[in-house]
């Protein structure tokens, strides 16, 4: 007890603890209760893709306290950063006591270098061997890079999913999975390419070349038609029972239910539904749960199917949540 009241009342004078309230009285003097201080600092994330940046603010706590989704098309040129930069300085004006703010992490759709600050490969940016190191330096505030689909497995809470795949279904497929509250990245930091995983041997074509890959068939842009329509559409004609709408989810459906299956074969771990559809996908947990299982002769349930913590926001979440591990480390 003297040691636990000695650390409480070294992290109070730090004020990363502060007292909440008092708990009803038993006899004696009120016992107070005590929480984590969720304005003791903050984090910035930002997820860049071809044609935006989505820029949030999270606190101690993991609420995401602003946020902002600008138009800006992706180029190599060095007139992008610079114009990030910009960005990240008006969202974050008049916000919060500079102090507080601990880092900058950036979610970026492709395989990262993270030791050498380099982009290796990026289908959705269009951008091989593309040096990360102007951008730190244009931020002025430390940054840190990581993979979009790990950003987002980053977001959610490792003492609930230490063990787990998250499936991050946005307009291409991103995956990830932690082993022990660790992301394993694999031999050469492509470890959980679930979308390039041939799912219909000569099937339809992937951008990234191949025939038959998952992210043909289970990314969101299959709903969207490449974007041609909003999925927030697309699931108003599902609602509606639009004919030719509800053929195609409940095609994307099966085809979503195969790759679940064969993950969960080969891993045994939760599989978190993230992403864009993922976001959607509370309300279709049955029928999808039902395809899982026709395919799954080992299990008699899909209580290991969950629903993501964050709908939207996630790879940005979990960029700016790596300085709240960082920085609690180093306390």
């Amino acid at each position: 007890m003297p040691t636990v009241l000695a650390n409480v009342n070294d992290l109070l004078e730090k004020r990363v603890l502060e007292e909440t309230g008092e708990y009803a009285s038993t006899g004696g003097r009120k016992a107070k209760s005590i929480g984590i201080n969720k304005s003791y600092c903050h984090a910035m994330g930002i997820l860049i893709t071809a044609n935006h940046i989505e820029m949030v603010l999270v606190n101690l706590g993991d609420e995401i306290i602003k946020k902002d989704r600008i138009r800006l098309k992706f180029t190599a040129e060095l007139s992008y950063c610079t114009e990030v930069a910009q960005k990240v300085k008006t969202f974050l004006e008049g916000k919060l006591a500079k102090d507080t703010l601990l880092g900058i992490g950036v979610a970026i759709p492709g395989i990262i270098d993270q030791k050498e600050r380099i982009v290796l490969k990026s289908h959705a940016l269009g951008i091989e061997n593309y040096s990360l190191r102007f951008l730190e330096q244009a931020l002025e505030i430390p940054v840190y890079f990581e993979n979009d689909a790990n950003a987002a497995m980053l977001a959610e809470k490792k003492q609930k999913y230490p063990n787990a795949i998250y499936l991050s279904l946005n307009h291409t497929l991103g995956g990830a999975f932690c082993i022990d509250g660790k992301l394993f990245r694999g031999q050469n930091q492509k470890a959980g390419e679930f979308g390039h995983m041939i799912l219909v041997p000569g099937g339809r074509k992937c951008y990234c070349g191949k025939s038959g890959c998952a992210d043909a068939y289970c990314a969101a842009s299959v709903l969207t038609q490449d974007n041609r329509q909003s999925l927030d559409a697309f699931m108003e004609k599902i609602e509606s029972g639009d004919e030719k709408n509800l053929q195609t989810w409940n095609e994307y459906l099966d085809h979503l239910a195969v790759l679940i299956s064969n993950l969960r074969m080969a891993y045994d771990m939760d599989i978190i539904l993230g992403g864009d559809v993922g976001g959607v996908l509370s309300d279709y947990m049955i029928p999808l749960g039902e395809k899982v299982m026709a395919y799954n002769g080992f299990e008699h349930d899909v209580s290991y199917l969950k629903n993501c913590s964050y709908k939207k926001e996630a790879s940005a979440v979990g960029a700016a949540k790596y300085f709240f591990t960082k920085h609690m480390v180093e306390l």
